[in-house]
């Protein structure tokens, strides 16, 4: 006699509308083919389906009958994650089951309940290849369109953290209501054209994206400058769109689940369209549709391997008083714990793919990203996997950042820019009455004003390299009466007032004003020094003369000198009457007479033999070498004597309480403050005023030495380089950038464009020498002020080698 069947009460939670009897078509089927393949098992699920309507309170009222009144040992549904929390609760209290494959919001799986298994991926999962999509086209900012609910709001902190890391900026995340109307919509949708940002993430459930996309295409923003990505919960649906939607999207880059075309999933899909013939509002299974099939054969399979452990219908009653509620009088499934251990434990390939559950979920598939290419549809242009990232074919393990040819919004061909500057830049400019080479603000007489200088020069070529057009204006930060409105601090606290979109200036870049607004890169060469007087050495060495050759080297001459004039002796004394004197020492004074004589080239003795003429010869070529050597060095050493600095040093200032100047605008005061005294610290508004403070000197109420950047310390010595130096050490500084605000996608291309353009045919520095106030020919005071070594022995090596020759060759 045959064994009885187990029936086994499976609860099925879903909206019945057209989409949810596809899914509940599938689960049916499912039952059906596997118990077909699976006849000898003894357990059989029975589905008891309730229509949740598509509220939170319907899907409640649905499990809570079911449980409650039905007993039943597992639910499958909701559909969708805002209906799914409270069912989840119910499920963890009763022991039972709740088996969705549709609820993907990454907020469920923070319940922590045994009893909930997601036969589905989390949307989370899908942030790795949005993230991958937007790096391969270099967009710097994205901004999120979401519902507003938990479904869309689930995968946001996980998408905003993802784009960070990858340093995309998140400027703004557009929330809509699931009930919203077509100018709610059209609203929220004129808002972001109004931001500068051109990439959007769409996660959104039909027939909402159709609407946002059907407005949005109204508005212009399926033009060419627009990027649009849409998660799986629209992606998953372009096979069921009409024409006319596909049409208004064309463009728009979906990522979705891959699932493996199989002989199995077409054998489903033909069995599907003739068991449940097309009709009005028909949905053709989606991979949704797979996951409910795949969940239903897994919680078959399940329930087998359980039946062994245990009875699978007894329920144990709750002792409740009279006043108890409803949520209080259900009792508790004793099959659910063997029930969930079955489901953990089962693996199988479904139509979906791989059945694995880890921790509760499916993990994470390889996503196929796919493209609107109009009315015909989408097509792949590559996938992404969890351990390659993008890839152009599957099982391949090598990645490419690099996707198929895209079609995108406005039929464009080359990818987006992704941000547009949507409307003249103001950028804020330094009113200041000193150094105005760099920066200079004049007013005409009808309050109309005109900016020029350097950093205007530079700011002016560096926009006109970008590779795109960008309008802007100047804006002076100023006072009505046409004076500065502030210091620089206050100027660059404008843009992150939202004042100015940008400064253009000879603004430092600091550590303190970085953490409000943004920098590019360097445009003028870096460090921090002092400017100080130069003065005549009136306290020159008495022993000067002898400087310009080593102590090595005079001694050497002079024992040369000696030996040379010997020997010329010694070869004309046999026959030459002058080199013979009368007595013995007079040879011997003649000896050093005349050796010290060729010296100067005055010897009065007649040289009668070739030897001794040639070694002569050589001498002298010698001494004239020497000569001019001597001089030069000297005439150098006593120039710079003239052109000493009067303070080298720092220490020195601070230990005899010289005052030192600044610059009235600069953030050096706060540099010099943690080494002087404040009441050394004297201030100056111009060059003509500093000029005017190191004249008088520290005594008589100027200054010893003015510290500056060294482009200002440039174009100050371009006309004074007669009278004063740079000296001292040279302190870090990061030098002049232009500012932004923070994350503006305009900074990485400004410092590109930085870069371009000082490695030109003009560059940076050149240039500087061609502004105001350098017209006057100055040397550069830093090597006139670099003390020439005296000359060495080595200088002459080979001169000396050579004369010994000769004067060897002479004597042998």
């Amino acid at each position: 006699m045959a064994e009885a069947q187990i029936h086994v009460k499976v609860g099925v939670v879903l909206d019945m509308d057209a989409y949810g009897i596809m899914t509940f078509n599938c689960i049916s089927t499912a039952l059906s083919d596997f118990y077909a393949t699976h006849d000898h098992y003894k357990t059989r699920l029975d589905l008891i389906s309730r229509d949740s309507k598509g509220h939170v309170i319907g899907a409640a009222a649905a499990g809570v009958d079911l449980i409650k009144n039905v007993k039943v040992q597992a639910i499958i549904g909701p559909l969708y994650s805002i209906q799914a929390n409270f069912l989840i609760s119910l499920g963890n209290k009763s022991q039972v089951p709740i088996i969705t494959f549709s609820a993907t919001s990454p907020s469920l799986s923070s319940l922590r309940t045994p009893y909930f298994v997601r036969a589905t991926h989390k949307d989370s999962s899908q942030v790795g290849p949005i993230v991958a999509i937007v790096k391969a086209f270099k967009w710097r900012e994205v901004v999120p369109i979401h519902e507003d609910n938990e479904f869309g709001e689930g995968i946001l902190p996980f998408l905003t953290d993802a784009l960070k890391h990858a340093n995309v900026r998140v400027p703004h995340t557009s929330a809509i209501a699931q009930s919203a109307t077509d100018d709610e919509i059209t609203a929220e949708l004129y808002k972001l054209t109004r931001m500068q940002t051109r990439v959007f993430v769409v996660h959104l459930l039909n027939p909402l994206a159709s609407t946002l996309f059907t407005l949005a295409a109204r508005l212009g923003m399926m033009s060419e400058d627009y990027a649009w990505i849409v998660t799986d919960s629209v992606a998953n649906d372009f096979s069921s769109m009409n024409i006319s939607m596909l049409e208004s999207m064309l463009g728009v880059i979906g990522v979705k689940p891959h699932v493996r075309q199989t002989r199995k999933l077409d054998d489903f899909a033909l069995r599907y369209e003739k068991m449940f013939p097309r009709a009005t509002n028909y949905y053709s299974p989606d991979v949704y549709g797979l996951w409910a099939y795949d969940s239903a054969t897994a919680l078959a399979m399940s329930a087998e391997n359980a039946a062994g452990l245990g009875s699978l219908t007894a329920y144990q009653e709750t002792n409740t008083s009279g006043n108890s509620t409803d949520l209080e009088a259900f009792g508790v499934s004793l099959s659910g714990p063997n029930l969930i251990r079955a489901l953990s434990s089962t693996n199988f390939t479904g139509l979906a793919g791989e059945f694995r559950l880890v921790d509760g979920q499916l993990q994470t598939p390889p996503y196929e990203i796919v493209n609107i290419v109009g009315g015909a549809g989408n097509r792949t242009i590559g996938y992404w996997t969890k351990e390659n990232g993008i890839v152009d074919e599957l099982n391949v393990t090598s990645s490419s950042t690099k996707l198929g040819a895209v079609v995108w919004p406005g039929k464009g061909s080359s990818p987006p820019r992704g941000w547009v500057v949507g409307k003249k830049l103001r950028v804020g400019v330094p009113v200041k009455a000193g150094f105005t080479e760099f920066v200079n603000v004049t007013w005409n007489s009808d309050n109309s004003y005109n900016v020029n200088g350097y950093c205007i020069d530079v700011f002016r070529d560096v926009m006109a390299a970008l590779p795109y057009n960008v309008s802007y204006e100047y804006i002076p930060f100023a006072t009505s009466d046409h004076k500065a409105a502030g210091n620089y601090d206050d100027l660059v606290y404008q843009v992150y007032l939202g004042k100015y979109d940008a400064v253009a200036g000879d603004v430092t870049i600091l550590g303190n004003r970085s953490q409000y607004v943004d920098f590019t890169a360097p445009y003028t060469e870096t460090g921090i020094s002092m400017v100080v007087p130069i003065q005549d050495d009136k306290r020159r060495n008495k022993w000067l003369f002898v400087k310009p050759l080593t102590w090595q080297l005079w001694l050497a001459i002079f024992l040369s000198t000696f030996l040379i004039g010997g020997l010329v002796c010694l070869i004309e004394y046999p026959t030459n009457s002058e080199f013979r004197g009368s007595r013995w020492y007079d040879e011997i004074f003649l000896i050093f007479w005349f050796s010290f004589s060729t010296l100067f080239f005055a010897h009065k003795e007649k040289i009668v033999s070739n030897w001794a003429r040639f070694v002569l010869t050589a001498w002298l070529l010698a001494v004239f070498i020497f000569s001019q050597s001597y001089s030069a060095s000297l005439t150098s050493m006593m120039t710079i004597q003239k052109l000493q600095p009067t303070v080298t040093d720092v220490n020195v200032l601070v230990r005899h309480k010289y005052r030192v100047g600044y610059s009235n605008t600069s953030f050096i005061f706060e540099f010099l403050k943690n080494k002087f005294d404040e009441s050394q610290l004297i201030s100056f508004d111009t060059s003509e005023q500093m000029d005017e403070l190191l004249s008088k000197g520290s005594s008589n109420g100027g200054i010893a030495a003015a510290f500056l950047e060294i482009p200002y310390i440039k174009m100050f010595l371009r006309k004074h380089c007669s009278k004063y130096t740079m000296a001292g050490p040279t302190y870090k500084a990061a030098g002049f950038g232009f500012v932004f605000p923070i994350d503006s996608p305009l900074v990485p291309d400004v410092s590109r464009a930085i870069l371009n353009v000082t490695e030109g045919k003009e560059k940076v520095l050149d240039r500087e020498t061609k502004s105001e106030g350098s017209k006057t020919e100055c040397l550069d005071a830093e090597n006139d002020l670099v003390p020439p070594k005296s000359l060495g022995i080595s200088s002459f090596e080979v001169l000396f080698i050579s004369v010994a020759a000769v004067g060897l060759a002479a004597a042998v």
